[in-house]
């Protein structure tokens, strides 16, 4: 009997014990609350809203992942001037994601087929958004040659749709994507059911989808217009369940909304461009690319396609594609995307058929000791306008921003929609010690302080650089409307200049159709000021990567 009851004993407290480990573990199940407070998130009740299910960043439309490292920047193969524009230096790229071929005529055509049905140019109001848009075709023509074939027709006919776009300048490079950007977060909102459907095809001017508007001012998104910013089901459903009206929008903490499309910075490109991932072996690189791929010559060694070129590139004077019947390149102007093998990281063109736009200002020197880690000269910091009433200020119709550039072409540089960006003041800039000014494309290279006529010691009149004793003495065109609303054009026709470098020349990288296979070699490097264009410099986009640096475990080999 005793033996019974000390069963019976064991058997109670064994299960209270369970019990109570049970109720404790649930206490402290920490995917259901708050690991700081305790607190119960995704509660109906209310508090912070999370969802545990968010993945890591997926990869956009036409983008392939780059896995970031470290690598040797400007270490050219062939240096016959011995000039210091390329200084190699070593630099480290976090992940991130590239296009996969350069942005082609019909990729650039849908811009500005959007553009056109969003601000008709038969508007007055809006002629000049799409006039600034559309690329120069005319760069086409040569004094001494017969294109009119490519100038009236390269961009629109259906034979070129899956070429890359050429005549673009840097500024409408950084305007398509931006635009990009948008059009891609517009539809991951109506396929997830958070905007209502088919929203995107009737938009009216002013009332376009903005990334930064909606995580900023979502009330203002789409002109205001309730009905399409939470026409969805998931946003009618959190409507019935949700007391905080912060849920009822998408936020960054949901993951949802994908980085912006933009230009690679030179490092970027010329990382990937080389695919060094493919030459591998643990930590170390067992050789050097001078191209994109493996070898020192830029023809083919394989059985089935010896003797071919492997880019598309001049191969000497009067020589852009071989001879009839052997077209050993199988191009003379630019080629269609994917004719050539891609690199290791799954890049198509990344030497040949058109140079690229990269979104760095041009200097002749990296300045590695400043920095090591992405390197970028031309940030430009800025932060978003705020009202009388504490709101974001919204550009609308009547408040577009428009800039004469110095050949006389109007871009649009904000639309409606859109955020008022104005630069950082001593309230982002004071007592910091990484950066203390809104613009910093000239630091320790143009600035007033890298000039060797800056006395550190004199006053603030002292410390003035006068117009002919500035580092980089460049032109200064200066284009302006007159009373009549033509342009005044003045030429800078002073025979004093020493420089054509200046804050608003880029950097592109690459060979073209143009170029000798000199230019194929990704380290190399040339600028062009940002607004113009020219038949070999296209462009292709590039997006950050956030969280992980790897897809993938870490492995051993290749």
């Amino acid at each position: 009997m005793n033996v019974k009851k000390n069963l019976v004993l064991k058997l109670f407290v064994l299960i209270a014990s369970t019990a109570l480990f049970v109720s404790c573990s649930k206490s402290r199940d920490y995917k259901n609350s708050s690991r700081a407070t305790g607190w119960k998130m995704n509660a109906k009740e209310g508090g912070f809203q999370y969802d545990p299910k968010t993945k890591e960043q997926e990869t956009g439309p036409g983008l392939v992942f780059v896995e970031g490292g470290t690598f040797t920047m400007g270490r050219v193969q062939d240096d016959p001037m011995h000039d210091w524009n390329n200084a190699p230096n070593q630099q480290h790229v976090q992940s991130f994601y590239m296009d996969e071929t350069e942005v082609t005529n019909l990729m650039y055509l849908e811009y500005l087929d959007w553009i056109k049905n969003v601000f008709p140019p038969t508007d007055e109001n809006y002629r000049n958004i799409y006039n600034g848009a559309v690329p120069d075709t005319l760069v086409w023509r040569n004094r001494l040659g017969y294109n009119e074939v490519m100038t009236n027709n390269y961009l629109r006919h259906p034979a070129y749709a899956n070429y890359p776009v050429v005549g673009v300048s840097w500024i409408q490079a950084v305007e398509f994507s931006n635009w990009r950007s948008d059009r891609v977060n517009e539809l991951i909102l109506e396929e997830n059911g958070v905007t209502s459907r088919n929203a995107r095809y009737d938009v009216e001017p002013g009332s376009a989808f903005n990334t930064e508007t909606y995580l900023n001012a979502p009330t203002q998104t789409y002109g205001g217009n309730d009905s399409i910013t939470r026409g969805g089901k998931y946003s009618q459903s959190i409507a019935k369940r949700s007391k905080d009206s912060t849920n009822l929008y998408i936020q960054s903490k949901d993951g949802l909304l994908m980085p912006s499309y933009r230009l690679p910075t030179e490092a970027e490109w010329e990382y990937a461009a080389l695919g060094l991932v493919g030459l591998r072996n643990y930590n170390v690189y067992r050789g050097k690319k001078k191209y994109p791929w493996e070898g020192q010559y830029t023809r083919s060694s394989k059985r089935r396609s010896r003797g071919d070129q492997l880019a598309n590139f001049k191969q000497g004077d009067g020589d852009y594609g071989g001879i009839a019947g052997w077209s050993d390149d199988g191009a003379d102007i630019t080629a269609e995307v994917k004719s050539y093998e891609p690199n290791d990281y799954g890049l198509y063109d990344m030497a040949g058929n058109v140079a690229e736009w990269v979104a760095d200002v041009y200097r002749p020197i990296v300045d590695d000791e400043f920095n090591d880690f992405n390197y970028y000269r031309g940030n430009v910091y800025t932060k978003n306008a705020i009202d009388e009433d504490g709101k974001v200020k919204i550009v609308t119709v009547d408040s577009i921003l428009y800039d004469t550039l110095s050949n006389g072409k109007i871009i649009a540089r904000n639309l409606p929609g859109e955020i008022y960006e104005i630069p950082v003041d001593e309230n982002e800039t004071y007592l910091r010690t990484n950066f203390s000014d809104s613009d910093n494309r000239d630091y320790r290279d143009g600035d007033k302080k890298s000039t060797r006529h800056y006395q550190s010691f004199g006053g603030e009149d002292e410390a003035v650089v006068e117009d002919n004793k500035r580092m980089y003495d460049s032109p200064q065109h200066e284009v302006s409307p007159d009373t009549t609303g033509g342009l005044n054009r003045e030429y800078d026709r002073s025979s004093k200049r020493t420089s054509l470098i200046n804050n608003e020349v880029r950097v592109y990288k690459g060979g073209s159709w143009r170029d000798r296979d000199y230019w194929l070699d990704p380290a190399q490097r040339r600028y062009f000021p940002q607004d113009m264009a020219t038949d070999y410099i296209g462009f292709r986009c590039a997006m950050s990567r956030v969280g992980s640096k790897s897809k993938q475990k870490k492995r051993p080999r290749n």
